[in-house]
């Protein structure tokens, strides 16, 4: 058993909550500091599925991806699924943290991540800010450097690859039963602008910064259609698909840290979209 607060240091360390948007909701959401776990699921999302799973399991902690609640509320009432998933949560005991965007951006994070999955060299933010500091990860900077926080990760291909063939490998690095593709699939790229979730609204900062292609989870038709026009891009490997890799990847990091614990990545939380044989 150990604190619920003293899991909470630990995730604000490895994604600092000075780095989520302004407009999140981030950080202990549901729960007593005070309380004392023996039991930790992260998650994507919090689900009724997932709320069943940890009520079953006696889970302390809910480490999600996206926060619950997210918007403000003025009831928990049965009369919503956002209510009746925070009154089973409460009753059962059950703490929830999220992250959010302060994990997309912190510097062992999900966009970080997606980096290193693609084995991109020279990577920085893709929203540059005037406080970011840089890490270069090409093989042949030994340099010291510091970790990269930001928004989003740009970075270059040893060799250019095709669009098709950057878009399927992506997706199966994370295991992705689909992806889509905006552009000409043998178009040769090279210089790659990362976003994971609904990523869409980086278009504008990949085109900026010369970015060949934008690999996200989704984005709408009408970003699909500008990126097409402007000539960047895009890869679409879907929402889940894009951030669940990492949950699992944070259940590893927070085991690691607390070998003592019960840690696991929710095994009933699932792509809520499938695709259809026609």
């Amino acid at each position: 058993m150990i604190s619920l607060e003293t899991v909470c240091s630990s995730l604000a360390s490895i994604a600092p909550l000075r780095l989520a948007e302004d407009w999140d909701n981030v950080g202990l959401l549901v729960g007593n500091r005070r309380a004392t776990i023996a039991k930790v699921m992260t998650c994507l999302t919090v689900t009724p599925n997932v709320v069943s799973e940890a009520v079953e399991q006696q889970v302390g902690l809910i480490v999600a991806h996206h926060p619950l609640p997210f918007k403000p509320l003025a009831r928990i009432t049965s009369d919503s699924a956002t209510g009746e998933m925070l009154l089973r949560l409460i009753g059962a005991g059950v703490a929830v943290y999220s992250a959010h965007t302060a994990f997309d951006s912190a510097a062992d994070g999900i966009n970080q991540r997606w980096s290193e999955l693609l084995s991109l060299q020279s990577v920085e933010t893709l929203v540059p800010a005037a406080s970011e500091t840089k890490m270069s990860t090409d093989s042949h900077d030994d340099s010291a450097a510091l970790p990269i926080e930001g928004t989003g990760r740009l970075g270059r291909l040893a060799e250019p690859e095709s669009l098709h063939s950057l878009v399927c490998r992506a997706a199966s690095a994370v295991g992705a039963t689909g992806a889509r593709l905006v552009g000409d699939p043998d178009r040769k790229v090279s210089k790659i602008g990362l976003a994971c979730g609904s990523g869409g609204s980086f278009l504008s900062a990949a085109r900026r910064r010369g970015c060949d292609v934008l690999i996200t989870g989704e984005a709408t038709f009408h970003t699909c259609l500008e990126a097409e026009a402007c000539g960047v891009g895009m890869g679409l490997l879907g929402h889940y698909w894009s951030e669940r890799f990492a949950m699992e990847g944070l259940a590893q990091i927070l085991s690691s840290a607390f070998p003592h614990l019960s840690i696991w990545a929710s095994n009933s939380e699932r792509d809520p979209l499938s695709a259809l044989s026609i």
